[in-house]
């Protein structure tokens, strides 16, 4: 957009420079022997005869003095050198430039209880968009079918408005830019700071370069229309889960004391897995593994590691787990998560391991899920 008003403030000031008389221009004589022939000829139009078409102040341009508005208005761009050497200097000369224009801005709000996604379509690129999972804080990524970004470090800036002269841009350092539609994934801290900037007016700005060609490349999300989107964003992320799958795909449920039954805090840890598993009945697979210190004989221990497993199954087969979808080992005191040379470690040794699985749900289970009881 500065682009383009740059172009139509040069494309003043050529229009209104004085012609000089000689090769290529026109001179006063000159151009009064044509207007009086042409006057002479009584409506005649002979073909040296200027066109009546010509817009009037291309006409006016082209002879003599500079207009008292057109001064006015060079004198205001004069001025105005400042900010469009600042403009010129914040984006790369000759770089490939991604913006939707400002009238088509929108920002679109998806999600549902496992992610929360804020997305501006980009014409021509993409999107650019941010991502919040159950259990984890956002990032913001680019997403091309085109793949338009070569491999190496891009810049990620929030960038000040142009009506912001004032305010300079913040450098948020680099993302590293891999293969495939989404070419990078940012900090949570780096979204962080886009989605604060985006609420004072500034926008997301990635600079890299091309794949093919290596030229230097902008992408350029506006905060147009920001507020209400973003409204709607948080409201989204209020109904996410506290995890998403990859933090519980393999747990740990501690047994503080020698004890086998579950303390307050493994409940609550198995509670959250629980309601995991109900909001993505897909994860229809567990396998607890049954551990022990050191502190008594294999045998003893081995039984204790027994017991805390089922303690464990008990528990997801009271709060709705199906006894079919898990699988219980025990192991004793073999593979010990740390060295058994001190009570804080031995309290390490002490746990039962859930692993969650996704497996294929054969034909026979599906009908039985879908096939009503006679």
């Amino acid at each position: 957009m500065m682009g383009f008003w740059l172009r139509v403030i040069c494309s003043l000031m050529n229009e209104s420079r004085p012609v000089s008389a000689g090769a290529g221009g026109v001179n006063a004589s000159a151009q009064r022997a044509t207007a009086a022939a042409c006057a002479d000829d009584r409506g005649a139009r002979r073909a040296s005869c200027p066109s009546d078409r010509r817009p009037l102040a291309l006409k006016f341009s082209r002879a003599g003095p500079i207009a008292h508005e057109t001064a006015l208005l060079l004198e205001f761009i004069v001025r105005l050198r400042p900010l469009i050497l600042a403009c010129l200097l914040a984006s790369p000369a000759n770089a490939i430039t991604f913006q939707t224009r400002l009238e088509r801005v929108e920002w679109q709000v998806e999600g549902d209880q496992f992610e929360c996604r804020l997305v501006q379509p980009i014409a021509g690129f993409g999107t650019g968009e941010f991502v919040r999972r159950a259990g984890e804080q956002a990032i913001f990524r680019l997403q091309s079918p085109d793949r338009w970004l070569g491999s190496g470090s891009a810049t990620l800036l929030a960038a000040a408005a142009p009506w912001q002269p004032t305010r300079s841009d913040i450098n948020l350092g680099v993302v590293s830019v891999g293969g495939g539609e989404i070419p990078f994934n940012s900090s949570h801290l780096q979204a962080g700071r886009l989605l604060s900037g985006l609420l004072e007016g500034r926008s997301p700005v990635v600079r890299h370069r091309t794949l093919h060609g290596g030229e230097s490349l902008e992408v350029r999300l506006l905060p147009a229309r920001f507020g209400k989107a973003y409204e709607d964003y948080r409201a989204c992320t209020t109904k996410l889960l506290p995890v998403n799958f990859d933090q519980i795909r393999q747990s740990q449920i501690g047994f503080p004391t020698s004890d086998v039954a579950l303390d307050d805090v493994g409940r609550a840890k198995l509670d959250i897995i629980l309601q995991f598993l109900k909001a993505d009945p897909s994860v229809n697979r567990i396998q607890l593994d049954g551990h022990s210190d050191n502190s008594g004989n294999r045998l003893t221990n081995r039984d204790l590691s027994r017991r805390r497993a089922l303690a464990v199954e008990e528990y997801l087969i009271a709060n709705g787990v199906p006894k079919e979808q898990i699988t219980v080992r025990f192991h004793g005191e073999r593979y010990p998560l740390v060295a058994n040379n001190g009570p804080a470690n031995r309290a390490k040794n002490r746990r039962v391991t859930l692993r969650l699985e996704r497996a294929p749900v054969t034909t026979t289970a599906a009908a039985e899920q879908v096939t009503p009881s006679s």
